[in-house]
């Protein structure tokens, strides 16, 4: 096929210019394949997609764009504002080569305290959010989220405990003993009381920590005067154990109650964004990103796109303080308060101390940026290193690490990480449930299946290898047998160009003696100061954390699968009924029918199925 040049990518535009409107909406630019190449909006599509057409115009970059494009694709909008919301759905979906990409897709965790319960409870959450709880966040991560409830359950006692281990408990847990919950469970506070513990927590997470700080203050010097020490003491703990929230806050400021301050800095054609969360006054921490493709935007564009997609899928708060003006800042402003269903101000402070929070933010973003192009400087060389090391005719742009967790071969599974020019790749991560027919504890017949399932699937979707999906390099944590298996399974495959290395652990498993096994080569071992071994020993460690990591939180849950779980027809609601008039899956397997029947919400034809279930019934 003859290749595309520019001038054939700007005669298929100038064909879908002829016919489009003078009228809002979205464009998509395809390539021979129909995969997006890059998603844009418009106030006149035709007008704004007739640009592209005057190629001198266009960096670099959109030329590039132009060359591949072979179809578009269009949607009209009613307003610019709403294009500009489909436009920030699409990238975020599509993630389009030449777009300006976010590429973080990991939700911000936020605090939830129940409302749907007589005696509700705060825990971690992450996702969608239900209307009956009320949420305060979100939070930089989920360090900070638990550190903040142990803190909350020290200074205001509320439970931290599940639904179904309150439901059953008959005496205080080891909470109420370390004086971190006033046990609603078993009746030892009540309704009344522990509705003024969570009415506190409100007040605190809203941003009122004066007048909460000063009641604690106030019930401990009563205390005191009553000559009730222990009892102040309690007081004066609560009390530490706020401080303690307030002390983990890095800037606070009176002047900001609920923000987002968002500074962009962009060096050597890369662009670092920091955004530090500011709700109720206090500082719940930061989070830098570094977008994708912003070689050759200007720093504003690379904010607006960032901006955008950043609340895509999460709600901003009423304010929002950016280092640089935007080149459309007031109809994002437009598009977000439409998005929230409040007023939504964007602004670019010039004094005072939102202009002092912005200077911060944009000095975090500086040295992060700094950071990670010393950390690249340095990966790069190492990757060289590891190249030279296994013989490779370039340095590799994509490694997978491979390793196997289990315990006497149950829940077994296997992990799959990634690492790149850029570090770790974690969005490539992947876990492999291993199906079977194994044999218990056959490692090598794990790591077959783990490598058929993910090669073999690699040669369904990528089978030209155009996508980046296939690796330069794979390391396989183990020694010569674990090599084998994997050698055979891409004979099997016909997959003879990648590079195959197993990494085994030295004598006594010690680190720094790892021996090294390739194809038509002697094991071999590096001096134990050679920092490629320790590149090495980083990629292996993080598989294993990766695979040990992935085993308990399967083992957990086979754990935590209640018999019900295996009833036919018995969905969360009726399993929930069931626990809470019983109190245990236990009882109810010993219950009789007539007990059963007489449950809440269970019918007489479920409860005769839940009752056959256990005792063998047809």
């Amino acid at each position: 096929m003859k290749p595309q040049t520019v001038a054939d990518g700007v005669a298929v535009i100038r064909d879908f210019v002829r016919t489009l409107p003078d009228a809002p909406g979205v464009y998509r630019m395809l390539d021979a394949a129909g995969e997006p190449l890059y998603v844009g909006k418009a106030r006149s599509l035709k007008r704004r997609v007739n640009n592209y057409t005057q190629t001198a115009k266009l960096p670099i970059r959109l030329q590039r764009m132009v060359r591949e494009t072979r179809a578009m694709e269009f949607v009209r909008t009613h307003t610019e504002v709403e294009a500009l919301l489909l436009e920030s759905n699409l990238i975020k979906r599509l993630k389009p080569r030449f777009n300006i990409n976010l590429r973080d897709d990991k939700s911000f965790p936020f605090i939830e305290l129940t409302q749907d319960h007589e005696f509700p409870r705060i825990s971690k959450h992450r996702g969608s959010r239900q209307s009956e709880r009320a949420y305060f966040g979100p939070f930089a991560s989920a360090g900070a989220v638990d550190r903040t409830i142990q803190a909350l359950a020290r200074s205001f006692m509320v439970r931290t405990c599940a639904d179904t281990i309150f439901s059953t408990r008959s005496r205080p847990c080891l909470q109420h003993q370390i004086k971190r919950c006033t046990a609603p469970c078993v009746g030892l506070v009540t309704k009344e009381q522990y509705e003024e513990q969570v009415r506190l927590v409100r007040d605190f997470l809203a941003g009122r920590t004066r007048e909460v700080q000063a009641k604690f203050a106030t019930e401990m010097q009563a205390a005191s005067e009553r000559l009730e020490f222990e009892v102040a003491a309690g007081w004066r703990d609560r009390i530490r154990a706020l401080s303690a929230v307030q002390a983990n806050q890095d800037v606070n400021t009176e002047e900001v109650d609920d923000a987002d301050v968002i500074a962009a800095c962009a060096e050597g054609g890369e662009t670092c964004v920091q955004v530090f969360f500011f709700r109720g006054g206090r500082n719940y921490g930061n989070r830098a990103y570094f977008p994708t493709g912003t070689q050759d935007s200007p720093v504003e564009s690379t904010l607006s796109a960032f901006v955008a997609q950043f609340y895509e899928g999460q709600p901003p708060p009423r304010q929002v303080l950016l280092s640089h003006k935007l080149e459309e800042q007031d109809l994002l402003a437009e598009a977000l308060t439409l998005k929230a269903g409040q007023r939504v101000e964007l602004s670019t402070p010039q004094r005072g101390d939102k202009k002092r929070l912005v200077g911060h933010a944009e000095a975090n973003a500086r040295e992060a940026l700094q950071r990670k192009r010393a950390e690249g400087a340095t990966q790069a060389k190492l990757l060289d290193g590891v190249a030279e090391l296994f013989g490779l005719s370039a340095a590799p742009e994509r490694i997978e690490v491979y390793d196997n967790s289990h315990i006497m071969g149950t829940n077994a599974v296997g992990g799959m990480i990634v690492a790149g020019p850029t570090g770790f790749l974690k969005n490539s991560y992947r876990k492999f449930n291993i199906k079977g027919p194994i044999a218990p504890g056959d490692d090598y017949a794990m790591m077959r299946e783990v490598l058929t399932r993910r090669f073999g699937r690699a040669q369904r979707e990528d089978p030209e290898r155009t996508e980046g999906s296939w690796p330069d390099l794979v390391l396989i944590d183990g020694g010569q047998g674990q090599l084998a298996a994997a050698m055979e399974v891409m004979g099997e495959l016909g997959v003879h160009d990648v590079p195959l290395v197993g990494i085994a652990k030295g004598p006594d498993r010690d680190a720094g003696r790892e021996r090294f096994f390739m194809a038509g080569r002697e094991p071999f071992q590096l001096p134990p100061n050679d920092p490629v071994l320790f590149y090495l020993q980083r990629l292996r460690d993080e598989v294993h954390r990766f695979a040990i990591g992935t085993h308990r939180a399967r083992r957990q849950k086979s754990m935590e699968r209640s018999p019900l779980d295996e009833v036919q027809g018995i969905g969360p609601g009726r399993k929930k009924a069931l626990l809470h008039h019983f109190g245990s899956a236990r009882a109810v397997a010993r219950a009789g029918l007539a007990d059963l029947e007489a449950v809440p919400g269970i019918s007489s034809s479920t409860a005769k199925k839940v009752y056959d279930h256990f005792h063998g019934g047809t």
